[in-house]
């Protein structure tokens, strides 16, 4: 599959079977992840794989509205990193969420980017307090977001090339 074609499938995905993640599409995953760029190859990230049921029915209380699939998902992959190690560090673990989210549906698996970072779990907390308590993550790293896995009860229809709003492209100066 070429890539392009991937990026047209690839769908955020609420709707699982409740079913776990066979370990070797996992590890697939998370090798998508721990191979992605990284400014000055820092790496700040550290991962935690939930996929205790109970456990990933508390963690479906992590943020206001958004969250509640992880009920249902076959795992939910946690990704928070080490400020200290680089002031790019959202935008390191924004390019990890992306290959596990990619990776996750070249797999045929769906999966869902939970915003973590500067978001409200549903007991007031902030969703990354709320998470590393659950977690026993230590208070100096920050959450990025949550990637929910799971086997797709239902998988959305592909976007369509002839859809892209071209008109956001801009050749040599920004035209309106």
């Amino acid at each position: 599959m070429e890539l392009l074609d991937l990026l047209l499938k690839r769908r955020s995905v609420r709707q699982y079977t409740g079913e776990p993640i066979p370990k070797d599409l996992l590890e697939k995953i998370l090798q998508a992840g721990l191979l992605s760029p990284s400014g000055r190859t820092r790496k700040p990230w550290e991962f935690v794989v939930v996929q205790k049921k109970e456990t990933l029915e508390k963690l479906s209380h992590c943020r206001v509205g958004a969250s509640k699939m992880l009920e249902n998902a076959g795992c939910a992959i946690l990704v928070f990193a080490d400020p200290e190690k680089t002031d790019v560090w959202t935008e390191d673990c924004s390019i990890v969420m992306s290959n596990m989210h990619l990776m996750a549906d070249s797999l045929g698996l769906g999966s869902c980017w939970i915003q973590g970072r500067l978001r409200e779990a549903e007991d007031g907390r902030t969703t990354e307090e709320f998470c590393r308590e659950l977690l026993s993550v230590p208070n100096s790293y920050r959450l990025e977001a949550i990637l929910s896995v799971g086997v797709i009860e239902n998988h959305p229809e592909p976007h369509l090339l002839q859809d892209l709003p071209m008109d956001k492209i801009h050749f040599e100066k920004y035209e309106l």
